[in-house]
């Protein structure tokens, strides 16, 4: 079916054409693996992955690139060229080597990026790889007479050269001057000049350097993405996504280092994200050192997988704000879909009506396919369940579609639910249970609800059914 997109470039919803007929070359800014990542990245990654799988139902094959940035992601954001090596600082927070934390917070970012049930990418470059590559960039970018060096800082890029910079977010050239949102740094020729190779201080000794044709250093943080993702996708490619914040500096930053090499446009389709947000509209971030991950949601007693529950009932366009309350309630709609897809396990029916599958599966395909609706397509999915004229092998069947396509693992966990249920509960908790009827009919409900908490503690569940009760063993 036609997929429909907002491009961040022409800031409206275009119909999506791929450069390679069935093929999609996607590149997603990745982690910088200097600490945990916190639920906004998630958040992220999700609906990168959400928008990955509306191309595989749709038939595509995807050739997704995520960067590892374990190098040259400067403290300082919004005046490149300043402060420090975002690796270099949480190496001396750790007390550990750069290398040490880098892979580290991988291998971190990896557990809670599979707990999500995230598929992993194509390519997963580390920047510290593709050294070369962005040395190279940088001499292109020289021959053409887009640079220029500040003595003792590094090479940078004058943006004055680049007619379109800005473009990507509507902005223009008028932005170069000097404001009070920054301090300038006075030696750039431009308030919106960014560093491409920066020299090493003569005074402290850096654990992640290189020799360049402009001396010892390493690459500014701008140089990885359009480096990696042209040796890896080609010269253009269809999508590049990121955080909304990263569309006015990084990835303007990007096309204005790309565009002089390459040609007009680098990429197609700019998809952005919005942010994570708590309860008073503030942005979470790693930047004041305090913040949430997924470690805070398992000691919560939350599968990671609810958070991604969660996350589909919103839009990656609109902001989401988090909090626990929010997610206690996900745990519980996303509990009674499990429910009931055990109760469709327990009672399938024998034969797929194909005509009434193909029907359904367009009728969830669609909204996911129109600007990554995922909440609509949910609603469809609740229809599903109550529409007693599909029958249980049908619904299974779409269910599994419905996993390929948002990831939520429904059939998984009611598999697990079946499978616990299965057990025969202990005489003493089928008695305790027993009680518990008997004094819910007395409308005895102090009773019932000590009785329920014992049952708990015995690792059991109870719920109440049309029939009496059912026991399932707590997982």
């Amino acid at each position: 079916m036609q997929i429909r997109l907002y491009n961040t470039m022409s800031r409206k919803i275009e119909d999506f054409n791929p450069l390679v007929p069935g093929q999609i070359g996607f590149y997603s800014c990745g982690p910088t693996v200097y600490h945990y990542a916190h639920l906004g990245n998630l958040l992220y990654m999700v609906q990168c992955d959400n928008l990955k799988r509306m191309f595989i139902e749709n038939g595509y094959a995807v050739h997704h690139v995520m960067n590892i940035t374990d190098v040259g992601h400067l403290t300082n954001e919004e005046n490149d060229g300043a402060g420090e090596d975002k690796m270099e600082k949480g190496a001396a927070r750790d007390n550990k080597s750069v290398w040490d934390i880098a892979k580290y917070y991988k291998d971190e970012f990896l557990r809670d990026y599979d707990s999500l049930n995230l598929i992993r990418p194509t390519d997963m470059p580390h920047a510290t790889d593709y050294i070369q590559e962005q040395i190279e960039l940088v001499q292109k970018l020289e021959t053409l007479g887009y640079t220029y060096e500040i003595p003792g800082d590094g090479i940078y890029y004058d943006t004055s050269k680049f007619a379109d910079y800005g473009a990507l977010t509507g902005g223009s050239l008028s932005g170069n001057k000097a404001g009070a949102r920054v301090e300038f740094n006075s030696a750039k020729q431009n308030l919106s000049d960014f560093a491409l190779w920066k020299f090493s201080p003569t005074d402290v000794k850096r654990q992640m350097e290189w020799n360049s044709p402009w001396g010892v250093g390493f690459p500014g943080w701008h140089a990885e993405c359009s480096a990696m993702s042209m040796k890896l996708l080609g010269n253009h490619f269809d999508i590049h996504a990121g955080g909304e914040d990263l569309s006015r500096v990084h990835h303007t930053n990007e096309i204005a280092q790309s565009e002089p090499i390459v040609g007009k446009p680098w990429v197609n389709y700019w998809f952005h994200v919005s942010f994570l947000v708590d309860k008073s509209g503030t942005k979470m971030s790693k930047s004041n050192g305090e913040f949430l991950g997924m470690n805070a949601v398992r000691e919560r007693g939350i599968d990671p997988i609810v958070f991604r529950y969660w996350i589909a009932m919103g839009h990656y366009q609109s902001q989401m704000a988090f909090s626990f309350d929010a997610l206690d309630a996900a745990a519980a709609g996303y509990k009674n879909i499990v429910r009931k897809v055990a109760d469709l396990i327990q009672n399938k029916s024998s034969t797929i009506d194909t005509a009434v599958y193909d029907a359904w599966h367009d009728r969830i395909l669609t909204p996911v396919s129109d600007n990554l609706k995922t909440a609509e397509s949910l609603v469809v999915v609740q229809e599903l369940l109550k529409d007693t004229s599909v029958n249980s092998a049908t619904k299974l069947a779409l269910f599994e579609f419905i996993d390929r396509l948002l990831g939520l693992q429904f059939i998984e966990h009611a598999e697990r639910l079946v499978a616990v249920e299965s057990e025969s509960a202990p005489d003493e908790v089928v008695k305790l249970a027993n009680a518990r009827a008997d004094a819910k009919r007395n409308r005895d409900f102090a009773t019932a609800d000590k009785l329920r908490g014992e049952i708990d503690e015995l690792g059991w569940a109870v719920l109440d059914t049309k029939d009496g009760f059912k026991l399932s063993k707590k997982s």
